[in-house]
């Protein structure tokens, strides 16, 4: 039978729709309520008074008791949140989700001793929970105690390796876990016309945790051009934030062409919401004339994988600015030093120590690479290989192609 008045038909049924999500006469309908107006319209003293209403017909509500605690949490108004998820607690001791809100209460509030003792106390009742689990290693992060975080980091990633959160939080503190580590390395590189000898790096490293962060230094050894070289480095991650931190990076040869003279960076990182990951920075290289390059990079953790892409831009007042480009997938088969990588891109990095004095050459070099890194720990035995494919226009119309080979290990106490 046809329907009259479709008009008058889909005014009715969206009126109906309307009042069915306005329907704020029973607390289930106003905690949703207070949920849409927090999540789809950012309105949280709106959802505040939802919330309150809801709790003014069902005082015993905990699910909407800890969501308002929640609400003041993200208003900064810290002891409203402390009231709700008492309320809640001294009600239902083992409820998580409280005990997960309060400890996300102190912990963003820098209250980090505090907060340590709520998610231990919630993992009195729920010890294999992750949320609690994650959020204490945060804690323990945050303490500087990276040893115990990064044993949480490990044990959650054990039973399950697709907990993103977990992988990017295991990653920030990954140089921090052990006081001290010792690493050796070699890259050899082949070319098959650009240059008759390959060339050979071999570094040596020890790192220590201070008080600022991890502080590392090195030595290298390279053979290139048929000479031979020896660069040292100092690399340090002060902290500033639970967000952000540094990496600087100076160094320093008197061979120059097989190194540069100097070199230099600087750049700012972020553990960002999301299990994404940024970093924005500079790097200076020095052999008869400076070269600076600045980088950017986004980071994703999905599941068991890291994607990311990162540029490099090279200004030149002589030239062309030049600019390349690199994207990063990583499997992650258990924890943050457990992977299979691959890497495409265009261009030189200035972070690729076996290739850097390219950087060096007047001719703008148009480089196409793929690149394969893989790495396992064994216990406190770290063990690294890579090996790349690059393809390279050397002079005007004239290719050659580049084979990288790379071996490290790394042994942290």
């Amino acid at each position: 039978m046809p329907i009259k008045y479709p008009l008058l038909w889909l005014l009715l049924f969206t009126g109906l729709r309307v009042g069915a999500q306005a329907d704020t006469t029973t607390s289930d309908g106003l905690f949703q309520a207070a949920r849409h107006a927090a999540f789809d319209k950012k309105d949280y003293p709106l959802a505040k008074r939802y919330a309150a209403k809801a709790l003014e017909l069902s005082p015993k509500y905990a699910e909407v008791r800890v969501f308002l605690g929640r609400l003041y949490t993200w208003e900064k108004q810290p002891d409203s949140a402390r009231a709700c998820f008492d309320d809640v607690l001294n009600d239902e001791p083992g409820y998580e989700d409280a005990a997960i809100a309060y400890t996300d209460l102190e912990y963003w509030s820098d209250n980090n001793a505090a907060a340590l003792e709520r998610a231990n106390a919630g993992l009195q009742y729920h010890p294999a929970s992750e949320e609690l689990l994650l959020r204490k290693a945060k804690v323990l992060a945050a303490l500087h105690r990276y040893g115990a975080a990064g044993n949480i980091v490990d044990s959650l990633l054990k039973k399950n390796n697709k907990n993103a959160a977990a992988l990017a939080l295991g990653n920030s503190i990954r140089e921090e876990r052990s006081l001290n580590r010792v690493g050796i390395s070699y890259d050899y590189v082949y070319f098959d016309k650009q240059f008759d000898n390959p060339w050979h790096l071999v570094s040596m490293d020890y790192g220590r945790r201070t008080g600022i962060g991890t502080v590392v230094g090195r030595v290298n050894y390279a053979n290139r051009f048929r000479d031979d070289g020896i660069q040292f480095e100092a690399d340090a991650y002060p902290r500033i934030s639970k967000t952000f931190y540094l990496y600087m990076n100076a160094g320093y040869s008197n061979n120059v062409g097989v190194f540069p003279r100097w070199r230099a960076g600087l750049s700012v990182y972020a553990n960002l919401p999301k299990s994404f990951e940024a970093e924005l920075g500079i790097r200076h290289l020095y052999f008869t004339s400076a070269t600076n390059v600045y980088t950017a990079y986004l980071g994703k953790y999905y599941s068991s994988f890291l994607f990311g892409a990162r540029a490099y831009f090279v200004p030149s007042k002589t030239s062309k600015n030049s600019v390349s480009y690199n994207l990063l997938g990583r499997y992650y088969f258990g924890g943050a030093d457990d992977y299979i990588g691959l890497n495409l891109g265009t261009g030189i990095s200035p972070d690729e120590r076996y290739l850097n004095p390219q950087l060096n050459i007047a001719y703008p070099l148009k480089t196409y690479k793929a690149a394969l890194d893989f790495r396992h720990a064994f216990k406190l035995n770290i063990v690294t290989l890579s090996a790349s494919l690059i393809n390279q226009e050397y002079m005007p119309d004239t290719k050659g192609n580049q084979v990288q080979a790379g071996i490290g290990y790394i042994r942290r106490f």
